[in-house]
């Protein structure tokens, strides 16, 4: 948990990982908490987009915490400015509360109605056929406008109903991220970078275990949610390569499957040496952004995504995540996620799913719903 901002950089995309790594570099030993947006491909692949963004998180912010908070088993760990540490313990052992004041409910509306949904995947599906592209993510946003919330209290509701292990609640000024994620982007510990893309959804079958289990099943033979799965990986062995010692990449699990409350994921793990000499900023170029969010060949897909997506993703599909003193670092994907901007009270949420040859257009929609399912409880 990091808390305050002692000093930070913010910055549109352009010259942004640039100015972030002299950032870091004037910094030593310090911790880094902050967020890439998706946008920030228009840097690394000199891209443009020009869709709406409701929210308005900056395409990078990253700050020096005044405050950070570290748990193990055993010990609480408090890093900080203040020499006040019995003060900060006792407002960590507080539990936070907010004003009790009932608000009105959030009505939520759909980028897509279900009929333009598969209209537009036939459309990607035939972009596929012509060899555009092998596989494409494609998104649909739902939003509220005149949304008021208690961003606490429904981060913890989300929590309880999808318990993730890439969770985070993230405020920058007005704006909030309530995130859920299960996946991690990169991960960085001495000299090894690991990368961890789902591709691979099943429902759960709560109260019947044999049924579960089959879905489990299922999944784990899918032909298609295999052929999604391995395209991604080898996208990210790509990505890799490019900052890894020659032969040290590999594929330490394939298909592996993980259970969540509501879904059963698909979930490969890749990792590589890195070159020496290698920064934060040339290992975001090479890999950025994360190939389970975009598809192959990752340049033309983000052209067809920013072509029939109707909203700009923002910090949706980005990576929030921290730097710590020793240069490792650690950053999720940012999924099953609700954005907030508390100022012009709009709220924003998408889901997506990899489209092959092979997807139909119908399920992929159910896929959807189910991915939203969590969020649409929690606003009601």
């Amino acid at each position: 948990m990091a808390v305050g901002c002692h000093q930070y950089i913010k910055r549109p995309a352009g010259s942004a990982l640039q100015q972030l790594q002299f950032f870091i570099d004037a910094h030593p030993g310090q911790w880094f908490f902050g967020h890439l947006a998706y946008d920030i491909k228009n840097e690394t692949e000199q891209l443009v987009s020009v869709n709406q963004d409701r929210i308005g998180f900056a395409d990078l912010h990253f700050f020096i915490p005044e405050i950070v908070v570290r748990l193990n088993e055993e010990q609480i760990l408090i890093d900080s400015y203040s020499e006040d540490h019995p003060a900060i313990l006792a407002a960590i052992c507080t539990t936070p509360t907010e004003p009790g004041v009932e608000l009105p409910p959030v009505e939520v509306q759909a980028a897509f109605t279900k009929e333009k949904y598969i209209n537009t995947i036939d459309k990607l599906r035939g972009h596929i056929l012509r060899g555009d592209c092998y596989e494409i993510n494609f998104c649909q946003e739902f939003y509220a406008k005149n949304a008021q919330i208690h961003p606490l209290s429904i981060y913890q509701k989300l929590s309880n109903i999808s318990p993730n292990p890439f969770s985070a609640f993230y405020r920058q000024q007005d704006k909030y991220l309530l995130c859920a994620s299960p996946e991690r982007y990169l991960m960085k510990r001495g000299n090894t970078i690991v990368s961890q893309p789902i591709k691979g959804t099943a429902a759960r079958i709560q109260g019947d275990e044999q049924q579960d289990a089959l879905q489990k099943t299922g999944l784990q033979q899918s032909i298609k949610e295999r052929s999604e799965n391995v395209m991604v990986v080898d996208l990210v062995r790509n990505d890799l390569s490019k900052i890894c010692e020659e032969a040290t990449v590999q594929v330490d699990e394939l298909f592996g499957i993980y259970t969540y409350p509501q879904v059963h994921q698909m979930i490969s793990t890749i990792s590589g040496q890195l070159q020496s000499g290698i920064s934060f900023a040339d290992i975001i170029r090479a890999t950025y952004p994360m190939g389970s969010m975009t598809g192959a060949p990752k340049k033309r897909v983000m052209e067809l995504i920013d072509q029939y997506e109707q909203s700009k993703r923002g910090l949706f599909s980005g990576a929030v995540g921290y730097i710590a003193p020793n240069g490792d670092f650690d950053f999720n994907v940012v999924i099953r996620s609700i954005l907030y901007n508390q100022t012009n009270q709009c709220l924003s949420y998408q889901v997506g799913g990899g489209i092959t040859w092979y997807s139909n257009p119908e399920t992929e929609y159910e896929e959807c719903m189910l991915k939203a399912e969590a969020i649409m409880q929690v606003l009601g």
